[in-house]
């Protein structure tokens, strides 16, 4: 009989109660209670031992080459894609994207230990979290969607750091808006949920984080309604602006910020994309395919979005920014640090004093009301502005602009050249 040197310790301990079962020293039942095993798997090992020793104990499957083992040309192709056309995916987007377009099925684990073998994958660190309790999807779409911004590199370098501003549906986590600007700004969400009630209506409520865009954070105003624009133009389509006191509150939109910053980047980076212009012509697309991906169907059919009825210009109307100025005498104003005059038919005494309101729209134009009439104005001078404040979220912008401003200035005037005392 062969000795037992090679074997692992689990083969070692079958082989040491096989012994002493066929010397007589345990009965099979007891041999099989210490083996973890049935009665009729002993016999069958103990003839194994009779007719071979010690070899018949060991598995017939050790040294056999695995049938299911990656042939090695395919194995290099795959190491070949993963180190550079997709490099830096994880191992789930890099199978999927191993199977379409490149044709090659492979399972997300098989790429995972491929990555871990050529030092390609790049485990993240965990921490320990605070618990939150889980909160079930709201039962309809377009009941409650959550939005949010998130500033990021989107084209890794290749063009300008921007913002993304996400609207996403609790019930079915569907993404319905996606709009990419230079900053998370009050336009660029009035953009996105233009784009969204034309798509598919007025949806009950917004979740929202608290930020000066959504609520104002004051403690001492003393004037004013309490509402930030957005929040107007939310009251105005009857939508329910609802604000999270917490980021975990709303993780649906914070969870699929994460995913976007992996995919859509890489997405981008395949497609060629670096602009804004070309990112915003690229969603609806991505918007396809993600919502094939993730989205999941309501636990009610009914739809909770209420439609548009009107025209397209009725609700860039109600998208528009409004304030109120009062006429002078000379039937003037200011806005935008532009005089304006208002012209009439007559000589227009009885507008002097007159509270009129003017609506700034998202292209830039702007009208001036009375009393739902529309009035004629030219401007005619301009008056000093004072330097915008910026908050966190709009600074970088704020200071690329001036890095930006300053390398043209200097590539516009020309070297100074010493000149020598004659």
């Amino acid at each position: 009989m062969t000795g037992i040197l090679g074997m692992s310790a689990a083969e070692r301990e079958r082989c040491f109660v096989i012994r002493c079962v066929v010397a007589a020293e345990l009965s099979q039942r007891v041999g099989a209670e210490r083996l973890g095993i049935c009665v009729r798997q002993v016999k069958r090992l103990v003839r194994a031992f009779r007719a071979e020793g010690d070899k018949g104990l060991v598995s017939c499957q050790r040294g056999r080459v695995s049938p299911r083992r990656m042939e090695p040309g395919l194995r290099a192709r795959i190491v070949a894609l993963l180190g550079d056309k997709y490099a830096g995916f994880g191992a789930t987007l890099a199978a999927e994207k191993l199977l379409d377009p490149e044709g090659i099925a492979v399972s997300r684990e098989a790429v995972r230990r491929l990555q871990i073998e050529f030092g390609m994958h790049r485990a993240k660190r965990r921490k320990a979290k605070r618990v939150f309790q889980l909160r079930e999807r709201r039962p309809r779409f377009g009941e409650l969607i959550q939005i949010d911004g998130s500033p990021h590199d989107w084209f890794e370098g290749r063009g300008p750091r921007c913002a993304l501003m996400v609207f996403i549906d609790d019930a079915t986590g569907r993404l319905t808006a996606l709009r990419f600007a230079p900053c998370e700004t009050t336009h660029a969400y009035l953009l996105g949920l233009k784009s969204h009630v034309l798509a598919h209506g007025c949806p009950l409520a917004f979740y929202s984080d608290r930020h000066g865009i959504f609520r104002v954070n004051a403690k001492d105003a003393a004037s004013g309604d309490g509402k930030t624009e957005f929040g107007r133009v939310a009251e105005r389509l009857g939508i329910e602006l609802i604000n999270a006191l917490t980021p975990q509150a709303k993780g649906r939109v914070e969870r699929a910020n994460q995913t976007l910053q992996d995919r859509l980047v890489k997405e981008m980076r395949l497609h060629g994309i670096s602009s804004i212009e070309a990112a915003q012509a690229f969603v609806p697309a991505f918007m396809a395919i993600w919502n094939a991906r993730f989205a999941v169907a309501p636990r009610a059919a009914a739809d909770a979005h209420r439609p548009w009825t009107q025209t397209p210009e009725a609700l860039e109307e109600a998208l528009a920014w409004r304030e109120q100025r009062l006429l002078s005498k000379a039937l003037t104003f200011s806005a935008g640090g532009t005089k304006y005059c208002v012209k009439t038919a007559g000589p227009g005494i009885a507008m002097r004093g007159a509270r009129v309101t003017l609506y700034h729209f998202m292209d830039g134009d702007m009208r001036v009301r009375y009393k739902d009439r529309l009035l004629t104005c030219t401007a005619f001078g301009k008056l000093p502005r004072p330097t915008p404040a910026e908050d966190e979220k709009t600074l970088d912008t704020r200071i690329d602009a001036v890095i930006a401003s300053n390398s043209l200035k200097s590539a516009e005037v020309p070297p100074r050249i010493a000149q020598g005392r004659g």
